[in-house]
């Protein structure tokens, strides 16, 4: 467990010293697009983060190598390299994409050739534990359209849910907390050597995210782009192909019996790991939904518009922080509601705290739709937005327009209105961005625009 701390530490820290340097060449290489109507921020700001987590994964790789225990991860499998070429091609996709905004159909081939190079080095699906059959063992090319599918998948679930300011990094952290915890359980317990490599793809993942994090929180200084977002879901995929398709399930031996008896009693244990869509639910379900409601429409499946699931959250209230706050509750709760349940299915005590979860989640869903207003002595505890308007509040409002409408009834111009207008109206985005370097949010953020209003279909 130390080597592995110690690995996701160095991964961390070289993330997070690199995240401003490549900040500072983003704002220098131009990779600072204008503001596009889905856009939630206000002001442009610069991306290419997934340099800095690229190198920062290099670094835990390079230093587990190096340690006593991690180092037969590399002797005796071949699946650390396979993750290798696999992250180092799609990030120069992201890299590319990134700079010079590369064609959808492109992005996609060049995912597929990525998930293609690790299942050429070992990185595949061999076998799946199917309830009520036993362990099914894979053709060639099963596993390999298996293995392909899966990472594209992943990757383009963690890509759409990238839309608010730490959102895709918080969500994969969390999933990929929950996957070490049962990657290292079967590790460690067990004693299953095969499921070492997902154990450290795990640490790495997160090391990245949380070197990231403090950078990428709102308001943002750098976004991670598509050279991140792609290069996380391709590293929480690649752990979920290794735990799943290597690791024999009947080698565990929790249960008497046949082997289809023994593989049909842990499918609650592997239904988490044999899709990592289960774990990141969220981003899985918002692409669903994004490829129905495009394809319904007529539209390409890759287009970009403001119906994902963090814009409906800003829709119907709730601020930035807030929405990012509930994606990340949900996915603790499904992920580690998985985790426990997957450690004892029997228990129902954990099938009642989901429950219970969930139901508090459901009530700050529903919150922005009502406004409870606080009484009188306790309005100085709570945000102003729960406090009671005074009409002595209103009072100085409503006698300082009576002035401009009597000279606007007369005709005369007051001698302040034109000063008024010009410092009551906002200053254009681009102006105040140069003037802040794309370094923080432009004054109060103000809720989102309708999709109808923005420029594109909802």
């Amino acid at each position: 467990m130390r080597e592995y701390l110690l690995t996701l530490c160095i991964t961390a820290a070289v993330t997070y010293l690199l995240t401003g340097p490549v900040r500072k060449f983003a704002i220098v290489a131009g990779a600072m697009p204008e503001i596009r109507a889905r856009d939630v921020h206000r002001e442009p700001t610069p991306r290419l983060g997934g340099i800095a987590m690229f190198f920062g994964m290099c670094a835990g790789l390079l230093v587990a190598d190096h340690l006593t225990n991690l180092n037969e991860v590399f002797e005796k499998s071949n699946e650390p390299r396979a993750l290798l070429s696999g992250a180092a091609l799609i990030w120069l996709i992201g890299v590319l994409d990134d700079k010079f905004e590369i064609d959808a159909l492109i992005k996609l081939g060049g995912q597929m050739i990525a998930a293609g190079v690790m299942v050429m080095q070992g990185l595949t699906i061999l076998w799946l534990p199917v309830p009520g059959v036993g362990t099914v063992a894979l053709t060639q090319w099963q596993g390999t359209l298996l293995t392909v599918a899966l990472v594209v998948i992943t990757i383009n679930a963690v890509n759409f849910v990238d839309g608010l300011d730490g959102l895709a990094a918080g969500m994969v952290c969390i999933a990929a907390a929950a996957f070490f915890m049962y990657a290292y359980r079967i590790w460690y317990s067990y004693g299953i050597e095969a499921a070492a490599p997902a154990t450290l793809f795990a640490a790495v993942l997160m090391g990245m995210c949380l070197g990231f994090l403090p950078h990428n929180m709102h308001p943002a200084r750098i976004f991670m782009g598509d050279s991140g977002s792609m290069l996380i879901g391709l590293v929480l995929a690649a752990g979920a192909i290794s735990v799943t398709g290597q690791v024999d399930p009947d080698v565990m031996k929790l249960f008497s019996g046949s082997e289809r008896n023994a593989v049909h009693q842990m499918v609650p244990v592997y239904i988490p790991l044999l899709m990592p869509l289960t774990i990141i639910a969220i981003p899985a379900s918002d692409f669903v939904f994004a490829v129905v409601r495009r394809t319904w429409r007529g539209q390409s499946p890759f287009a970009a518009d403001r119906g994902h699931l963090h814009h409906r959250l800003l829709q119907i209230g709730h601020s930035h922080s807030r929405a990012v706050l509930i994606m990340y509750f949900w996915a603790a709760l499904i992920g580690f509601g998985a985790l426990g349940y997957s450690v004892n299915s029997a228990s129902m005590w954990i099938v009642l705290g989901i429950v219970l979860l969930s139901f508090f989640g459901l009530v700050l869903l529903l919150l922005p739709r009502f406004t409870p207003r606080a009484p009188r002595w306790a309005e100085q505890f709570v945000p102003p937005r729960y406090r009671r308007r005074r009409a002595a509040a209103q009072a100085p409002a409503a006698s300082a327009s009576v002035p401009a409408a009597e000279a606007a009834g007369t005709g005369e111009a007051h001698p302040s209105s034109g000063a008024q207008e010009a410092s009551v109206r906002p200053a254009p985005v681009g102006a105040t961005a140069a003037r802040v370097n794309g370094a923080t949010a432009v004054g109060p953020r103000s809720r989102v625009l309708d999709g109808r209003n923005a420029g594109t279909s909802r």
